[in-house]
């Protein structure tokens, strides 16, 4: 499961980000009860994405520290569910990071690292990469690339360059990873700010939606495609949260499968409200502007069943 939660901040100032605005005397008027009750909301999506079982993992995006996650898998409805995460320490100026949550006893943790983009090719610090790697009940690995790439802020032909960048990073690493693998399994999750059709994902990436004919080492986008979208901008809905897998996931040749099919986005009405000005339905987003809206986020879930062989 992919999901970003729109800016999951605690309520206490770091002086070396600009969080600012998630403070209790800020113009957000971000409190310890709206803080808890975000906690507790996102918890809630979590178990909600699977009717048998919790996710086995959870990748996050837009949260501020490990003290956020540390709230979420002790504090919440999630207490129960045994959750253990690994996460980045970025150099965003906001000091927003990217959590990956996962079952110990279904996923075993092998290594992770945070991936650097070089700041000679932003504008400003982004968010590190995350590279989690481990190994399911089948006895086969799993990597998992964890991102949010740097956003539209300034428009899309002004800010697309970033985008590039980083996916091109992003590139660099799958391919070292599916180039040492004897059968790669890999899968590429986040908050893109950028759609299927877009040069980094279609281009640089070189992922789209699979066809009969599936190549082992080449990335295929399984959100391509899919009806309505995760995120709605001006009345109109698009993807911006990706589900990218490694061909040998659709091959059914390897211990470890999956299909264009078994990824979906979550639209449950909970997260949902009517669009007023545009008609229709929006997600249920924690605030309006500076208006606190007391919803869930401002992009819905995305999640991808995987098929083990025990």
């Amino acid at each position: 499961m992919e999901y970003n939660v729109e800016n999951l901040f605690d309520c206490r100032h770091d002086s070396l980000k600009q969080d600012e605005e998630f403070l209790p005397g800020s113009v957000r008027h971000w409190t310890w009860k709206k803080y808890q009750d975000k906690v507790n909301k996102i918890g809630k999506v979590v178990l909600a994405a699977s009717a048998v079982q919790v996710p086995d993992i959870v990748g996050l995006c837009e949260v501020e520290n490990e003290s956020c996650i540390t709230r979420l898998v002790r504090y919440s409805p999630l207490r129960d569910a045994a959750y253990r995460y690994v996460m980045t320490d970025s150099p965003d100026e906001r000091g927003i990071d990217v959590a990956l949550l996962y079952q110990p006893h279904t996923f075993r943790l092998i290594a992770y690292r945070s991936i650097r983009i070089p700041l000679r090719k932003l504008r400003r610090p982004t968010r590190d990469i995350l590279h989690v790697t481990g190994r399911v009940v089948s006895g086969d690995t799993l990597d998992i690339f964890l991102c949010h790439l740097p956003s539209r802020s300034g428009g899309q032909k002004k800010s697309e360059p970033y985008r590039l960048a980083a996916a091109s990073l992003l590139k660099e690493q799958t391919d070292s990873v599916m180039g040492t693998r004897k059968d790669p399994h890999v899968v590429i999750m986040g908050d893109f700010n950028d759609y299927p059709p877009d040069r980094s994902i279609r281009e640089v990436l070189g992922a789209s939606r699979p066809g009969k004919e599936v190549e082992p080492r080449r990335l295929y986008n399984l959100m391509d495609g899919k009806k309505k979208g995760t995120y709605r901008y001006k009345g109109e809905w698009g993807i911006l949260d990706q589900m990218i897998v490694s061909g040998t996931l659709l091959t059914g040749a390897s211990g470890i499968t999956t299909s264009y099919e078994k990824a979906r986005i979550l639209d449950f009405p909970f997260l949902l409200e009517e669009d007023e000005q545009y008609g229709g339905d929006k997600p249920f987003r924690t605030y309006r502007g500076y208006r606190y809206h007391g919803g869930y986020s401002d992009h819905l879930p995305v999640v991808l069943h995987l098929d083990i062989r025990e």
